[in-house]
């Protein structure tokens, strides 16, 4: 019954009521335990998300884990262990030099005996680092499974990896179809900032797909587009020829507070459904209308905010504190 609800939710036409909205837990309950981890997602599921977000890198065996960056030196206690010590690099990913630790130079073995930190802990403090190791993509899919709720992985950085040898989406649909979820009715929502990766796989699969935008750039497997462009009227009729959805920057939405841009009724128009990332509810991430007070890690009207967007009509949100819903 649920997996029919949640399928009806993210195949629907209309744009549903601000109640009714999607919550994405970005990397779990982020804004309160380590992101990516066991506690994250559980803590997510107990305060109501609809879906769980995994963002996706590899191992050097080729195993999908689920990391937000390949970097894992902010993350992990890695730099805290001297066996790995040697492993600290300087790499060049879509074009930016990256100096730390990286999963492509760990085995899955390897990667588990790391434990997560927070990655802003001038923010939201260390209590919680050292707990939990790092999850495979399966072990997120099997967490969701057992709480009945969707999952909306990330591919992150698809076209490195296959430079390197280690071809992202055969892995990521292997494991789809293991688990039988490469269909129209999965419960699956599946990202990307890149172009290609999307393409390729809406003609393997009918899970449906997410189209991610920033407010400034492009896709890095698309140098000559910018995602201005494929947010025009035009470039959302392109990105309808392979996605049901985009994923927009808060910031293309609502540059000011009250003051939103025609992005969502276009792509409404277009055929796509929006989702909004991310919604955070310390004041250091949140426009001055919407902070209360001066410290940047006191929460602001974070959930007046969210019915902002909604009342735009936007059909999800990405949200490190699902509680504020």
């Amino acid at each position: 019954m649920f997996r029919t609800m949640l399928t009806a939710l993210l195949l629907l036409t209309a744009s549903p009521a601000v109640a009714d909205m999607l919550i994405i837990a970005h990397r779990g309950a982020s804004g309160e335990r380590p992101e990516h981890t066991r506690a994250a997602y559980d803590l997510a599921i107990a305060q109501g998300a609809d879906i769980i977000e995994p963002d996706l890198v590899m191992t050097r065996d080729g195993v999908l884990v689920v990391r937000h960056e390949n970097e894992i030196g902010g993350t992990t206690d890695v730099a805290d262990r001297p066996e790995f010590a040697d492993r600290r690099v300087t790499k060049t990913i879509d074009g930016q030099a990256v100096t730390g630790w990286f999963t492509e130079d760990f085995t899955l073995a390897e990667l588990m005996t790391l434990r997560a930190r927070e990655r802003l802990p001038e923010l939201r403090g260390t209590a919680f680092d050292g707990q939990e190791p790092i999850l495979t993509f399966e072990q997120v899919l099997a967490i969701a499974a057992e709480a009945g709720i969707g999952v909306a992985p990330e591919l992150k950085h698809p076209a490195y990896f296959a430079g390197i040898g280690l071809p992202m989406e055969d892995a990521f649909v292997a494991v789809l179809e293991r688990h039988g979820l490469t269909g129209a009715d999965a419960p699956v929502l599946v990202q990307c900032f890149e172009v290609g990766p999307l393409e390729r796989l809406a003609a393997r699969i009918d899970t449906p797909l997410l189209q991610l935008m920033a407010r400034e750039g492009g896709p890095t497997d698309r140098p000559d587009l910018t995602y201005a462009e494929m947010a025009t009227p035009e470039g959302l009729t392109r990105v309808r020829a392979y996605a049901s959805w985009i994923g927009a920057d808060t910031a293309m939405i609502e540059p000011e507070p009250g003051a939103p841009t025609g992005l969502i009724g276009d792509a409404h128009a277009a055929g796509l459904k929006v989702a909004a990332w991310t919604f955070r509810a310390e004041n250091a991430f949140l426009p001055e209308g919407d902070r209360i007070g001066d410290a940047p890690a006191g929460h602001g009207r974070i959930t007046e905010r969210l019915a902002r967007f909604g009342g735009y009509g936007l059909d999800t949100a990405f949200m490190d504190q699902p509680r504020y819903r």
